[in-house]
């Protein structure tokens, strides 16, 4: 099988953001840094929530001296206080919140069968990608319905739509994250509030640098595009669900995989 090359992506195209006030979790590094790097470069004021702060600070000072509205806030998704916090803080530093990334996860669970999962791995993963997403749209919840135009985007994964193995925890919560989106669509509908998912797959990131080759090559050959994904592949459909061209779409899982899923 001859692969693809990885074609640039021109962030030009990618949709305006102009004037939109975003709060991005996990945008220190990996996916979430692309996220904030592309909101920012098309008009968005950016706060970066993440646990890693060295990371996370530095990143905003770059962008800052780019002449990008960046600012950093520490998360501990684990820690309702915490996300009530940065929730807050990233509001008083924006003037509000006009747009959320659930984005901060961890995996944890990767490479163990289900027989060998403990109960703190379960519940460390459950209370970070799911709860932790919950109750970082709660925290926003007040300001995004003060904007009149919130939009929130969960990053799910496609592992919960064709049921990865050795990784049950993560593939579980991001399962959660999908009909948490559902759910939380009709319920926010009224508020003029949109809730939609994103579901890459195997994204070439540092995060994923612990995974089996044999685990790369099974998405490569199993992808209607036969190539790597990338960071890129992932931020043109997450700024699209963050700007005013997806204001009737809500309650949507859309798979961002090159068609190893089609859902």
């Amino acid at each position: 099988m001859t692969e693809l090359p990885i074609p640039a992506l021109d962030t030009a195209t990618l949709a305006p953001l102009d004037g939109k006030k975003l709060l991005i979790t996990g945008g220190a590094r990996g996916l979430g840094e692309g996220f904030v790097r592309a909101a920012a470069a098309r008009g968005a004021a950016v706060t970066i929530a993440d646990i890693a702060a060295p990371a996370g600070e530095a990143l905003a000072e770059a962008l800052r001296k780019a002449g990008h509205a960046v600012s950093f806030v520490r998360v501990d998704l684990s820690d309702p206080t915490s996300i009530e916090a940065a929730a807050r803080a990233a509001a008083e530093q924006m003037g509000g919140i006009d747009g959320l990334v659930n984005n901060g996860a961890i995996t944890n669970s990767g490479g163990k069968p289900a027989t060998e999962l403990s109960l703190e791995t379960w519940d460390a993963v459950m209370n970070v990608n799911v709860r932790g997403t919950w109750l970082m749209t709660m925290a926003a919840l007040p300001f995004l319905r003060a904007s009149g135009q919130g939009r929130v985007v969960n990053i799910a994964s496609d592992t919960a739509l064709w049921g990865a193995p050795r990784l049950l925890a993560y593939t579980a919560s991001k399962g959660a994250v999908m009909a948490m989106t559902r759910s939380l669509a009709r319920e926010l509908g009224p508020d003029g509030i949109t809730v939609n998912a994103i579901a890459p797959g195997l994204v070439e990131v540092e995060a994923t640098a612990y995974v089996p080759a044999e685990r790369h090559r099974h998405y490569l050959e199993g992808r209607a595009l036969p190539r790597a994904q990338v960071p890129d592949d992932v931020i043109g459909p997450v700024l699209f669900l963050l700007s005013d061209a997806s204001r009737f779409v809500t309650g949507q899982v859309l798979p961002v995989n090159g068609g190893f899923v089609m859902y």
